[in-house]
């Protein structure tokens, strides 16, 4: 069978007291990436999600930064996690799962995605309590739980290794980066079929 080529791109806007969200997503893309938070070490996470997963990504977030970063993180995750999404529409003939083990110096991370329609987060990273520039290491978690959620995947990640907690971080967006690239390649050997024996992902 081949397999129909349609376009994977969505663009969604999310706008809160507290954000201001606008994300676009390209899922075959080359990883190109345009991002600005207001969070230096945020945008360099998000860049690198971008880059290793090879979707284009374009992220502006305006939010109460003079509170913290907590808003801005989560609610990015969620728009970030709707526009993706959106974009994998129907999710024929998809790989659907991806898995990676992925080093950065000492850090060593697992990450295993299923696209399956069912969002949530598995984590179990002990990332120390630190800043790291002006972003709080624990918001990592906080972001992917948002993104996990609103993108319908199942998420684990599983730190094997690690003591910086930029090496940590850095490793986990990573990971998740070429897992979620491996799930959401089409499979050519899936044509234009859904990856469930239940006929609904």
């Amino acid at each position: 069978m081949v397999q129909e080529t349609r376009s994977r791109v969505a663009e969604v806007e999310r706008l809160t007291r507290e954000t201001e969200v606008k994300v676009s997503v390209d899922l075959d893309g080359t990883g190109l990436t345009e991002v600005e938070t207001g969070i230096g070490f945020f945008d360099h996470m998000l860049t690198a999600l971008g880059r290793h997963s090879l979707i284009n990504l374009e992220v502006c977030t305006k939010g109460d930064l003079e509170v913290d970063g907590h808003h801005t993180v989560e609610d990015t995750g969620i728009v970030l996690g709707q526009a993706f999404s959106q974009a994998l529409g129907d999710k024929r003939g998809i790989r659907r799962f991806g898995s990676v083990v992925l080093p950065m110096d000492e850090a060593l991370v697992l990450a295993a995605v299923d696209v399956s329609g069912r969002g949530q987060l598995h984590w179990d990273v002990d990332v120390p309590s630190v800043m790291i520039g002006a972003f709080d290491a624990s918001l990592a978690k906080e972001f992917f739980i948002a993104f996990a959620t609103a993108a319908g995947v199942t998420l684990h990640v599983r730190s094997l290794a690690g003591e910086n907690a930029h090496h940590m971080v850095e490793a986990v967006f990573k990971a998740v980066a070429r897992a979620v690239r491996e799930a959401v390649e089409p499979d050519p050997r899936m044509g234009n079929a859904l990856p469930s024996t239940k006929g609904a992902l």
